[in-house]
């Protein structure tokens, strides 16, 4: 499989699941562009690789039209656009003030809809395209102590499966990875959030969250990845409006 000359955009490219499918996408040939909110980390997570960092921030619609005109200036129409950046904390629903709630939807909903809705715009005058919703687990399930962030990841999977439908006869299609609890920086920062509330040791912490996925371990960022690459291969294209788990036998 080759990607050879197709513009993928990634958000949240710096760390995590977005890093590890940034980087397969561009060892396959594809350019890729990696945004975020920290320069920093970007320039960091871009060395050694073909991509390019810009910062952009998708909670912010003049960032997110901006900064995909950018990208779409330096290396023409985005094909793949992967909605990847998010945030993952949990509240009790009689504990959420509007602040949090309107947080958690800016960046997990607003900004895959910004995302993709900008990056459409030149997709679709091309012969091809790929797009694809980072969910979660929680996009399929309630997530028991996080009912706001799965509220946004079920929004998420609403969304592209809107989209499949609106562009069911055309060369682009529309999925979402559904994956449990992967080995992020996002469960690192639970893991303290846990320990400060509740008292328990850091391995304790840690077990709440390994202990939910089925197969007993933090799932790799690579393992999300590989996923994403084989939703761009050859053969997927009657892959559309899925919501797909990477959850360790879930069900």
């Amino acid at each position: 499989m080759t990607l050879k000359g197709k513009h993928a955009l990634v958000t949240g490219g710096g760390t995590g699941i977005g890093l590890a499918i940034a980087r397969a996408l561009a060892d396959q040939g594809a350019k890729v562009t990696i945004t975020g909110r920290r320069i920093d980390v970007l320039e960091e997570a871009a060395k050694g690789h073909a991509m390019t960092p810009l910062a952009m921030d998708v909670a912010d619609e003049a960032s997110v039209r901006d900064g995909v005109a950018d990208a779409v200036a330096r290396h023409g129409p985005v094909q793949i656009c992967v909605a990847n950046a998010g945030i993952a904390e949990g509240r009790a629903l009689h504990n959420t003030d509007m602040e949090f709630w309107r947080r958690m939807m800016a960046i997990n909903l607003d900004g895959a809809f910004l995302t993709i809705r900008e990056c459409l715009s030149s997709m679709v005058q091309t012969d091809w395209g790929r797009v694809i919703g980072v969910s979660s687990i929680a996009g399929i399930k309630g997530l028991k102590g996080a009912p706001c962030y799965t509220a946004t990841k079920h929004g998420l999977i609403g969304l592209i499966r809107g989209l499949a439908a609106d562009y069911a006869t055309k060369p682009y299609t529309f999925n979402a990875l559904c994956p449990a609890y992967v080995d992020t920086e996002i469960v690192s920062s639970n893991v303290t959030r846990i320990m400060a509330r509740t008292g328990m040791s850091e391995e304790a912490a840690r077990q709440v969250m390994v202990g939910t996925n089925p197969h007993g371990r933090l799932i790799a960022p690579d393992e999300v990845a590989e996923a994403a690459l084989w939703l761009c291969s050859e053969h997927s294209g009657s892959v559309n409006g899925q919501a797909i788990q990477i959850a360790g036998g879930e069900v």
